[in-house]
C-alpha cells in the first residue's frame, strides 16, 4: 500500500501536519497560489462568458512538477489548504494541475491544526466546493477587469504606473472624504462649568453644571460663562436627590479577523499586515512539549460562533483559575452579524489549558503578545459580567442643577483578566485662563450623601472647549469602517491597506494616521467623477453581497460579472474619448510665467510627481521642478552671501537653498548632521534620491567616499559592539525598527520605546 499525499500552502503548516500524521503520509507545500491570470495581458475572454485563461505562476513550475510526481506515487491525494474561498481556489488549481483522475483527489477541512482535528478531517473527507471556487474566480475576474481596463485611463490622464482597484479605490475614497471633512471643519466654541463643593468636615468633590430652570445649558462664550459663574456664587446649594443603581458591563465576544486586527492596532500599534502574519504563525504551529501544534483556530473569520466542546473546556478552566463565582450559570452566547458568512468559528486558542505565561518562553515576542490577547479575549468571553454600583447626586443651586456621579466595583467579573481597549482620545481640549486643576480624588463621589444636605461652594471652574472634526483614520478605525460598510472581507483588509500605502495614495502621519497624498486625491477625484457608481461605497458593498450569494450556489457568477461590467463599461468608453478634457481639468495654473515664451506655467503630473510645464505645449516644451513644500528655516548660513539657508523640497527631494533666492541661487544637499561612519572620512551623511526617485543616504564627499545606505542612519550607539551608528528600517505599515550593521542586534525605535513607556505609565 502506497503513502497518501497531503497538499498544504506553507512549509510551516506542512511540518506541523507531517508530525501529526506520521510515516504513512507525505505532506508537501504548494507555496500558495500556483496558477493565475497572465501577468501582462487581460487573460479574460469577455465575449465567451468572461472565461479566464490561467497560467502557471512564474517560479511555481518546479513545485507543481514535484507535486505531480508525488501524486502519481500516492494512493490518494488530500488537498488541505485553508478552509476559505481562497484556500478552496488554491486546492482547485492544484487539482487541475496535478491530478490524473478526479476520484484520486479529496478535500479535507479543519479549523485548527491539532491531532484530533486533522485526523477527524481525514475521516470526513469530501470533494471540492465548486461554488466557493466560482465565488473566488468571480472576484478575481472583477478585479482584473477593473485593473486592466480602468488603470490605463489613469496612465493616459495622470501618469503611468498608477492603478485602480475595485475595493482599494473605495478605501482611498473613504480617506480622501475624511480629509475633506477635516479641512472644511469649522470649530465651534462652547464652555462647560464644574463646581467644587464642600461637605462639613468631609472633604470636597466636583459636580458638573447641567441645566437652568429645567432647560439644558448651551454656553457659547466667555461672557456667558462668567455671568453664570457669578450667579452660582450667590446661590444656596443643597442635595436635591441621591440615586443608586447597578450597571452591568458584559464581556466582548471572542475575536473575529477584523476585531483582532483592530485590537492589535489599538493596544500594540501592530499594522494589520503584521497582525495577520503573526496569527498565521500561531495557526500553522509551534512546538510545545515536543509536539508541533497549532495554537489558535483559523484566523480568517467573521463569526463569533464557538464549538460546544471548547466552551465546556473554557468554563472548566475559568472555575479552576479564578473560582466558580466567575463562571456564569449558562454559557454566554453571541450573535454573529447577518452579513457574515459564518463559515468558521471565532478565533480562539485550540486549548485554553495552554496558558500564555506557561508557553511564553517558546514563542517570539510578537507571537506571545498576540496569543495572550486571543487567549484572554476568549476566556473572558465566557466569564460573568462586571457589576458597578453607580451613585448619582443631583444638586440644586437656585435655578441651576448640578450633577455628581461616582462608581464602585461590586464584582470585577471578566475585567479581572481583560477589558477591550478603545480608540485613543484626541489631545485635551484648550482650556481658558484661570481654570482650576482638578485631581482624581476630588472627583470621587463621597459616601453617605443624603437628600437635603447643605453644601458649600468652594470654587467654580469654567472651561473653554471647541468642537472637533472627525478623527483621521487609523488602521484600526479604517478596518472597522470597511467592515461596517460591507467593503471587502476579513481576508482582504491587510492587502487593501498594504496596496494603498505601496501605491503612495495614502501615507501615515505620526506613523499612525492615514492622510491622502496629492497623488491619492488626484486619482480619487478622477475615478469618482468618471465612475460615480463603480467606486461608490453602497455599490461595492452590494457587489460583495452578490458574490457571497455565488458561494451559496444561488447565483451564477457569469451573470454577476456581466451586470458589473455593463454598469461601468459605457462610462469608460466615454472617458477614453474625452481624455484631453479630463487631463486639462486636473491641471492647475500656477502664478509663474514660462521663461522661454512668456505663457502661463501649469502644474502637471509625471512618474516622479508634480512638475511645472508650459501651457503652450507642444510648441513650447519648457518644464521645471515644482517646489511644493513650504520653506523650513535652519541655523546654517549661505557660504556665498551669508543669508540663512532654508530647507526646500523639489522634484528630487529635500535640499538646502539660500533664502535670498533668486538673488543668490546657492543650493546644497540636505545634511542629517551625522558624521560619515567610514574610517578616515570627515564627510557628513546627506539625504539623496536615486534616478527612480527613491530616497537613500550617502556621504557628502562622494565620489571620494562611496558610503551609501537605503536605511536611514541614526545617531545612536550600539550597546553590544559600540558601533557608532544604528540604521532604521522604514515601514509604511508598522513601527520602524533599528539595527546594527556590525553585530546585527535589533532595537526598538526611540518612538516605539516612548509608546511602551506611555502605555506602562
Amino acid at each position: 500500500m502506497g503513502k497518501s499525499l497531503v497538499v498544504v500552502e506553507s512549509p510551516a503548516k506542512a511540518k506541523t501536519i507531517n508530525k501529526i500524521l506520521g510515516k504513512d503520509f507525505v505532506v508537501k507545500p504548494c507555496m500558495g497560489h500556483v496558477r493565475d491570470l497572465p501577468p501582462k495581458e487581460l487573460g479574460i475572454d469577455i465575449e465567451d462568458g468572461f472565461k479566464p485563461r490561467y497560467v502557471t505562476i512564474r517560479g511555481k513550475g518546479k513545485i507543481l512538477s514535484g507535486l505531480r510526481k508525488a501524486a502519481q506515487a500516492a494512493d490518494t491525494t488530500y488537498l488541505a489548504t485553508d478552509p476559505d474561498r481562497e484556500g478552496e481556489a488554491i486546492a482547485w488549481h492544484v487539482a487541475q494541475a496535478i491530478s490524473r483522475k478526479d476520484d484520486s483527489v479529496k478535500r479535507i477541512l479543519f479549523n485548527e491544526i491539532t491531532p484530533k482535528a486533522v485526523r477527524e478531517s481525514l475521516e470526513h473527507s469530501s470533494v471540492l466546493d465548486l461554488h466557493k471556487v466560482d465565488a473566488q474566480q468571480a472576484r478575481r475576474v472583477l478585479d482584473r477587469l477593473v485593473g486592466y481596463e480602468i488603470s490605463p485611463l489613469l496612465w493616459k490622464v495622470i501618469h503611468s504606473g498608477l492603478s485602480a482597484g475595485r475595493v482599494q479605490s473605495v478605501a482611498v475614497r473613504l480617506i480622501c472624504e475624511r480629509d475633506r471633512e477635516i479641512k472644511a471643519f469649522d470649530p465651534q466654541e462652547y464652555w462647560s462649568i464644574e463646581a467644587l463643593l464642600g461637605r462639613e468636615s468631609q472633604g470636597s468633590f466636583w459636580a458638573r453644571l447641567l441645566s437652568k430652570n429645567g432647560d439644558k445649558l448651551d454656553i457659547v462664550n466667555r461672557e456667558e460663562a462668567d455671568r453664570i459663574t457669578a450667579e452660582l456664587a450667590a446661590q444656596d446649594i443643597a442635595v436635591k436627590e441621591v440615586k443608586k443603581r447597578d450597571q452591568v458591563r458584559r464581556p466582548a465576544p471572542p475575536f473575529t479577523t477584523s476585531t483582532l486586527q483592530q485590537e492589535c492596532a489599538r493596544r500594540m500599534r501592530f499594522s494589520v499586515k503584521r497582525t495577520m502574519a503573526v496569527a498565521q504563525q500561531l495557526y500553522e504551529g509551534i512546538e510545545v512539549e515536543g509536539e508541533t501544534r497549532g495554537l489558535i483556530t483559523y484566523m480568517r473569520t467573521d463569526s463569533v460562533r464557538v464549538a460546544a466542546d471548547a466552551i465546556d473546556e473554557v468554563r472548566e478552566q475559568i472555575g479552576t483559575l479564578y473560582g466558580r463565582e466567575y463562571v456564569p450559570e449558562a454559557p454566554n452566547h453571541y450573535q454573529t452579524k447577518n452579513s457574515a458568512q459564518d463559515a468558521h468559528e471565532a478565533i480562539r486558542p485550540t486549548s485554553v489549558a495552554l496558558q500564555p505565561d506557561e508557553i511564553k518562553h517558546l514563542l517570539k515576542p510578537d507571537q506571545a503578545r498576540v496569543y495572550s490577547l486571543i487567549w484572554k479575549r476568549f476566556v473572558t468571553s465566557q466569564m460573568k459580567p462586571q457589576v458597578l454600583s453607580i451613585t448619582t447626586a443631583n444638586i440644586e443651586a437656585g435655578p441651576y442643577l448640578l450633577r455628581a456621579t461616582g462608581s464602585v466595583v461590586k464584582f470585577p467579573g471578566f475585567t479581572l483578566l481583560y477589558s477591550e481597549s478603545k480608540e485613543e482620545e484626541d489631545k485635551p481640549e484648550a482650556r481658558s485662563n484661570g481654570t482650576a486643576q482638578r485631581d482624581d480624588k476630588s472627583r470621587a463621589m463621597p459616601a453617605g450623601m443624603a437628600k437635603g444636605e447643605v453644601l458649600k461652594l468652594e470654587q467654580v471652574a469654567p472651561e473653554q472647549h471647541f468642537t472637533k472634526p472627525p478623527p483621521r483614520f487609523t488602521e484600526a478605525s479604517l478596518v472597522k469602517e470597511l467592515e461596517s460598510e460591507g467593503i471587502g472581507r476579513p481576508s482582504t483588509y491587510a492587502q487593501i491597506i498594504t496596496t494603498i500605502l505601496d501605491r503612495e495614495y495614502v501615507e501615515k502621519v505620526d506613523n499612525r494616521y492615514f492622510v491622502a497624498t496629492e497623488r491619492g486625491q488626484t486619482v480619487n477625484k478622477l475615478l469618482v467623477d468618471t465612475f460615480p457608481n463603480l467606486f461608490n461605497v453602497a455599490f461595492t458593498a452590494n457587489m460583495e453581497d452578490k458574490l457571497d450569494r455565488v458561494e451559496d450556489g444561488g447565483t451564477n457568477w457569469v451573470e454577476i460579472v456581466q451586470q458589473f461590467y455593463d454598469s461601468w463599461k459605457g462610462d469608460l468608453d466615454e472617458a477614453n474619448s474625452q481624455r484631453k478634457e479630463l487631463k486639462r481639468a486636473l491641471q492647475e495654473v500656477s502664478d509663474e510665467d514660462c521663461e522661454e515664451c512668456g505663457a502661463d506655467m501649469v502644474v502637471k503630473w509625471g512618474r516622479n510627481g508634480r512638475f511645472l510645464a508650459c501651457s503652450g505645449y507642444p510648441k513650447c516644451k519648457n518644464t521645471k521642478p515644482l517646489e511644493e513644500q513650504s520653506e523650513e528655516a535652519t541655523d546654517e548660513v549661505c557660504d556665498q552671501c551669508s543669508a540663512p539657508m532654508v530647507v526646500k523640497t523639489g522634484r528630487y527631494g529635500r535640499f538646502l537653498a539660500c533664502s535670498s533666492y533668486p538673488d543668490c541661487k546657492n543650493v546644497k544637499p540636505y545634511v542629517l548632521g551625522i558624521q560619515c561612519p567610514e574610517d578616515g572620512c570627515d564627510g557628513q551623511i546627506v539625504e539623496k534620491r536615486s534616478r527612480k526617485g527613491k530616497v537613500f543616504f550617502g556621504c557628502s564627499t562622494y565620489p571620494e567616499c562611496k558610503f551609501a545606505s537605503w536605511d536611514r542612519p541614526v545617531d545612536r550607539k550600539c550597546t553590544h559592539c559600540d558601533a557608532a551608528l544604528l540604521y532604521e528600517k522604514g515601514s509604511r505599515s508598522g513601527a520602524p525598527t533599528q539595527y546594527c550593521r556590525v553585530c546585527g542586534t535589533e532595537y526598538e525605535s526611540e518612538e516605539g520605546e516612548k509608546d511602551k513607556s506611555a502605555q506602562a505609565a
